[in-house]
């Protein structure tokens, strides 16, 4: 009778080492859904968007072109079958797929609302006129629908470089589907659509990575978080190339947990198929893939192979050889990145009066930093309680500054807890090395504008919505105090803001006008109230 019960034990315990991988198994599968019963499903919705998107994009006055998004969308069916073929070993619950087909259907909707309301309720500009949020998504979309309507190879977007689209993928893309599907009218809905449904699926690809990686309670919080995050929903209501590489970044990784669990052809093909989409959509992104991709993989094998003795000291070697050519043998006025950068200084200084204030008093060598650091936190939530616009506006505004403020601040608690446990040899340690890789080249790149390096870092929501719902869980079972300090802090950093910013866009009198004065206080006051609350505790 013992050796039966410590028999039985022992594999209770075997199964618990296993059940990040099948914990889903208890829960309801998809595949007990009757194929006959999606198939219907799939056919009315199909046909009942398709008209739907027609009739919103006549303006409401009739439904031509439905036979295009009626074809679009049964693409759009066929790229939810793939998914859910490749993700079909996690033995989908049902929420996932419903919460998927819930993300889809609200960028979809928003998508609508952005395309009816901007015209009469946005900006009087060209790009709103036009029912676009974005000016690269509307530089881009009407570039394609020129060249789907001309005699020309679609071939030609990946010639040179184009002021619509630098690296020509989303370019060739979109006048595909205006050549080939669309009809002889331009129907801007057509391209959203797609956006919005590869948006929606990088749902559920955040969720299998996440569940692969840390179990079912995190990756349910990774895709919720996921689904609602308002930098990705905006993008995903968009025509812009980061509704499509969210979705890229969770697959890949998602694959590379695969092939690391069981090396085969399929499972490398999960991870290979990401990265040959991701190629001619944006080269800067794919590298950034690349090195998440190589910074996971070491981390998942201990660094091992940073251990070999040789290795550290060629990597060391490779960067003083490169940055020596560097120097002696290239212009570093014509570098990419120093052109970049210049034109980010350039372009701050003159499109904010306080920004250019602020370059007269420093040094040159500060101004690229400065911006780096300022670009990190837009968008600004003080700034966006305060500004005027359009109500439209100040509701996106506000929308998105809410989202990114509570993401930044859980990530940098994420940071603090790796090294407060000294987890270095761990996949999260990893994950937030290329995540702070990519928040810091995305400002570089970006600068302080309000759009640009949201939009860059943002094509890695995934992982961060996926380390931020793993730090949230670490939180509720240490119950740590240091998140409460840590948004308690900020919270009085942002209250100094607001006032400032009051006494920029209304008649407001403060007497604390310089910004480093501004930011002390907030610091300050954020240091009293952590030292209150470890004294209370």
């Amino acid at each position: 009778m013992a050796r039966k019960k410590t028999s039985k034990k022992s594999s209770s315990l075997r199964g618990a080492r296993r059940e990040p991988r099948q914990s889903g198994s208890k829960l309801k599968p998809v595949s007990r859904i009757q194929p006959r019963t999606l198939f219907i499903a799939a056919l009315i919705s199909i046909f009942a968007l398709g008209f739907t998107l027609a009739w919103i994009s006549s303006s409401f006055s009739n439904l031509s072109g439905w036979f295009s998004f009626v074809v679009l969308v049964a693409l759009g069916w066929l790229l939810l079958w793939f998914a859910w073929r490749a993700l079909h070993p996690e033995n989908l619950p049902r929420w996932i797929i419903l919460l998927t087909l819930g993300a889809i259907l609200f960028r979809l909707a928003l998508g609508a609302v952005w395309f009816v309301a901007l015209p009469t309720g946005g900006y009087d500009t060209e790009v709103q006129n036009a029912g676009y949020v974005m000016e690269d998504a509307f530089n881009r979309d009407a570039a394609a629908w020129q060249l789907s309507q001309s005699e020309q190879p679609l071939g030609i977007s990946f010639q040179g470089f184009s002021s619509s689209d630098q690296y020509g993928g989303l370019l060739f893309l979109s006048a595909a589907i205006y050549r080939y599907i669309g009809g002889d009218q331009h129907q801007p809905l057509l391209v959203l659509a797609l956006a919005a449904i590869v948006s929606g699926l990088a749902v559920a690809f955040t969720w299998a990575f996440a569940r692969r990686a840390w179990g079912e309670k995190i990756a349910f919080l990774a895709a919720w978080g996921l689904a609602i995050y308002p930098e990705a929903v905006l993008l995903g209501s968009s025509q812009m190339r980061e509704a499509f590489t969210v979705a890229l970044v969770p697959l890949a990784l998602y694959g590379l947990l695969r092939v690391r669990a069981q090396p085969n052809m399929r499972n490398a093909g999960i991870l290979l198929i990401p990265i040959l989409i991701a190629l001619p959509i944006s080269w800067p992104f794919t590298s950034s893939l690349l090195l998440l991709l190589l910074l996971a993989y070491l981390a998942l094998n201990d660094w091992r192979l940073l251990r070999i003795r040789w290795v550290l000291p060629a990597i060391g070697l490779a960067l003083i050889v490169g940055v020596a050519f560097a120097f002696l043998y290239l212009d570093l006025g014509g570098l990419w990145l120093v052109q970049a950068a210049d034109w980010q200084v350039y372009v701050s200084a003159n499109a904010s009066g306080w920004v250019a204030r602020e370059f007269e008093r420093m040094p040159l060598w500060g101004q690229i930093p400065f911006l780096v650091v300022y670009g990190i936190f837009r968008p600004l939530l003080p700034a966006a309680l305060v500004a005027d616009g359009p109500p439209i506006w100040t509701i996106i505004g506000i929308w998105r500054a809410v989202g990114w403020t509570a993401l930044l601040g859980v990530l940098s608690y994420a940071t603090f807890l790796v090294f407060r446990s000294r987890e270095w040899k761990r996949l999260p340690s990893a994950l937030l090395l290329s995540t702070w890789i990519v928040i810091l080249t995305a400002s570089y790149r970006g600068g302080g504008d309000l759009w640009d390096s949201p939009r860059y870092r943002s094509a890695f929501a995934g992982v961060q919505v996926g380390l931020a719902a793993w730090a949230w869980v670490r939180h509720s079972e240490q119950r740590d105090p240091w998140l409460r300090r840590a948004v308690g802090g900020g919270l009085f950093v942002i209250a100094w803001f607001i006032p400032w910013y009051l006494r920029r866009y209304a008649a407001f009198e403060w007497p604390i006008v310089e910004l480093h004065q501004v930011f002390g206080l907030g610091l300050v006051s954020a240091a009293l109230y952590v030292i209150w609350d470890w004294i209370r505790s």
